[in-house]
């Protein structure tokens, strides 16, 4: 005779993982890097054909009479920076747009749903970013080395610049996808805050060869010591301290990463 004091049955917790939830941790990942690889033409090929402009214009059409800039060719010189440039519009774009677009089309449920801890949310969004930014980096790297014959003196500087400044753009562009309430906000911020940093870090030039006060200015800013650090990796100069750099990323790396965290605990503009 069938037990009839049995016990029922109580579903699981909503969050019954012991450790990292590797599968849904995966799942987010390859959701965001299908989402920007579904549209390549706009979100990887767009941004290179924009560097080899940047390229040609300050380069090509110069026809050489540019100096050499650290005993390397002005097209050595800003290649490098070109490159990072690109590394981070791309990884600030990937996770901006695509929480804005979530947010948008009320899309927030697929990850705040599933048992994803905010530590696990924030490593998906932000390794999508990084892929991005490094897809886009490759393939600019090959483009631009068509005119400028760049090598690498220290493989750890482009690795660690390289992969650092990816990171650290991709969880910006969390914070900004996160507070934008409209497409006008993210415009905006990339605009007026991210473009403007990333042209006055010494992309086409030579800091220390500003006046000051802008010279003093630029040393507070961030994407300064990004692209000096990756620049040092291609042609063994840097504009900056290369120890103050790697200590900038790292830091940047906790901090913005520990806000976006707090962000995705609260839910802010998420839940409500």
């Amino acid at each position: 005779m069938a037990d009839s004091a049995a016990a029922p049955v109580i579903p699981p917790a909503p969050r019954d993982y012991p450790g990292v939830n590797w599968t849904g941790v995966t799942t987010l990942y390859l959701k965001e890097v299908r989402r920007f690889w579904k549209v390549g033409m706009q979100t990887v090929i767009a941004p290179v054909v924009n560097t080899l402009l940047y390229l040609m214009v300050f380069t090509v059409a110069a026809s050489g009479a540019r100096p050499p800039v650290h005993g390397v060719p002005f097209a050595v010189f800003i290649g490098p920076g070109l490159i990072m440039m690109s590394i981070m519009n791309a990884a600030f774009a990937n996770s901006s747009s695509s929480l804005m677009q979530s947010k948008m089309m009320g899309l927030t449920q697929d990850f705040l749903t599933p048992p994803l801890t905010p530590t696990e949310q924030v490593v998906a969004f932000a390794g999508g970013s990084a892929t991005r930014g490094v897809f886009v980096g490759l393939i600019t790297a090959a483009s631009v080395f068509v005119f400028a014959r760049f090598s690498v003196v220290h493989w750890w500087a482009v690795l660690y610049f390289g992969l650092g400044a990816s990171v650290v753009m991709g969880m910006m562009g969390m914070i900004t996808g996160l507070w934008a309430e409209k497409w006008d906000h993210l415009a905006a911020v990339t605009n007026f805050i991210v473009m403007p940093m990333s042209f006055l870090s010494g992309t086409f030039y030579v800091v220390d060869r500003l006046p000051e006060p802008f010279r003093t200015i630029s040393h507070y800013n961030p994407f300064f010591y990004m692209i000096s650090g990756f620049r040092y990796g291609f042609i063994g100069q840097s504009d900056g301290s290369v120890a103050v750099g790697v200590a900038v990323i790292a830091g940047l790396t906790a901090a913005i990463g520990g806000l976006c965290w707090w962000l995705f605990q609260t839910g802010y503009r998420l839940k409500s």
